[in-house]
């Protein structure tokens, strides 16, 4: 028995927004502050929650358009988480993350300061919190991976309805 694509798209976008919370948790409670990387990932969360809160409740043919979108800003969400934990494991010899986001775009004209944010370095190598041996890095990338095969088997399966 298949779900309906509504409660697949909600539930997905119910995730999105326990991953955020968490992430909230995680800054605001237990003090981590998040890396330009980190920011990214929400940012990422943040438009998978809209695209898939906008799939379910959408009609047919802009769901289905919509879940792409969300599969493609799933899989950018993991290709950073991913290379947020390569440099966790990998740290480069030579640190240079200096400003945090709002520092880059205030200091920068946004042309600069996106490319700015996608060179993670420093504070985007540090561990501060792990469970099971994984890193807040590494979690991102199985919840983003999670996430797109998700919307990948939604969108195969209802390929020609």
């Amino acid at each position: 028995m298949a779900m309906s694509p509504r409660a697949v798209l909600g539930g997905l976008a119910l995730w999105c927004l326990g991953l955020l919370g968490f992430g909230l948790y995680l800054q605001h409670v237990v003090g981590l502050e998040p890396c330009p990387m980190c920011i990214v990932q929400r940012y990422a969360l943040i438009l998978v929650a809209l695209a898939t809160a906008g799939a379910a409740a959408a009609g047919r043919r802009l769901r289905r358009a919509l879940a792409w979108l969300a599969l493609v800003l799933a899989l950018a969400g993991a290709a950073v988480a991913a290379r947020q934990s390569w440099l966790q494991w990998y740290p480069p010899e030579i640190l240079a993350c200096g400003r945090d986001l709002f520092g880059m775009i205030e200091s920068f004209p946004l042309k600069r300061a996106i490319p700015m944010i996608f060179r993670g370095s420093g504070d985007c190598t540090a561990v501060d919190w792990t469970f099971l041996g994984l890193t807040i890095a590494n979690w991102s990338f199985l919840n983003f991976g999670a996430i797109a095969a998700t919307l990948l088997g939604w969108l195969w399966s209802s390929r020609g309805r």
